[in-house]
């Protein structure tokens, strides 16, 4: 199988290339910068440059191959950025003019799958209620173009093709800035998220979202909830954390907080109780944590491991 795929370089992009690589699948990575594309050819990847918002070069760029994997974003880059509504408007211009670029040339070039990266916080709040593919979704303001990108994949399918949409929840990981930045809160004694204790919070680490997306390439042509097996409540969802790094259970934050943080605090503060039930049984993917009480002490172990001199002299001998 040949894939073609965007947003190689990303916290799950780079986790899927060894998974696909160790089945024998043959990938093109999109790569913008020469260091990336260093990297990526020292694995074995193939790499190429290739302006997304071009029509005819993206689609040169997918003909003769078997699935487009778009995994491309650009998501702001500290959590002081992510509340402006203006560090979004790249990550929204590949959600609304590169998604639809590449559909166009998945279909032009005969691809027969579109793997298309979603978000499943954007489900509207449902109390205690489990949340499934079939409900609506309810974009706020600063990620309402995520309904633009499920559109191309949808288009894709309704032409002919297979086209996947993978509802991630919460990313949690030892490489995200997020996951720092809420391990740093918490030790100061703040949960980092608007909300009612009693609402539901989804996640799901990088490793299992990979994982998701190696099984996608088999999967019918649909919308799946990538999301761990047990969402926990605000309340358990950061005591657990607070466990996970021996210190005491931190303050939440008042309901009077909410409104002052935009659209993004309004959906962070949804209840949001999604299910894996409709992947789970469409193939034999199961998240390796089945909710954040496994996947906090496994993240801070990877962490700690990362700033070893052990770590440090493998990853300098290639290992």
């Amino acid at each position: 199988m040949k894939i073609f795929l965007t947003g190689a370089t990303g916290v799950i992009g780079r986790r899927l290339l060894p998974i696909v690589g160790a089945a024998g699948q043959q990938v093109t990575a999109v790569a913008r910068s020469p260091s990336a594309r260093t990297r990526l050819q020292r694995h074995g990847v193939t790499t190429i440059e290739v302006d997304l918002f071009n029509a005819d070069a993206v689609r040169r760029a997918v003909t003769g191959h078997d699935v487009v994997v778009n995994l491309a974003t650009h998501i702001p880059s500290s959590t002081l950025q992510i509340f402006l509504r203006s560090a979004w408007r790249e990550n929204d211009r590949l959600r609304r003019v590169a998604s639809a670029t590449l559909v166009d040339a998945a279909l032009a070039a005969g691809v027969a799958r579109f793997v298309q990266e979603s978000f499943a916080p954007v489900y509207p709040d449902c109390g205690e209620r489990w949340i499934d593919e079939t409900e609506r979704i309810e974009p706020v303001r600063y990620n309402r173009t995520v309904a633009d990108a499920e559109a191309s994949a949808t288009r894709f399918s309704q032409s002919g093709g297979s086209g996947i949409v993978l509802r991630f929840g919460g990313f949690y990981g030892p490489d995200a800035f997020q996951t720092v930045a809420m391990m740093q809160a918490v030790r100061r004694g703040w949960a980092p998220m608007p909300g009612s204790p009693d609402a539901f919070v989804s996640s799901v680490t990088h490793h299992d979202a990979a994982t998701a997306v190696a099984a996608a390439l088999d999967l019918p042509a649909g919308i799946y909830n990538v999301v761990d097996d047990e969402p926990l409540t605000h309340r358990e969802f950061f005591d657990s954390l607070a466990a996970a790094l021996s210190v005491a259970p931190p303050r939440l934050p008042p309901p009077w907080i909410t409104p002052l943080l935009g659209s993004l605090g309004e959906m962070a503060a949804r209840s949001a109780r999604i299910s894996n039930r409709k992947l789970r049984a469409a193939c034999d993917w199961r998240p390796k944590y089945a909710s954040v009480r496994q996947g906090w002490p496994a993240v801070i172990a990877e962490m700690h491991a990362s700033t070893s001199p052990e770590h440090h002299a493998a990853a300098s001998s290639g290992l």
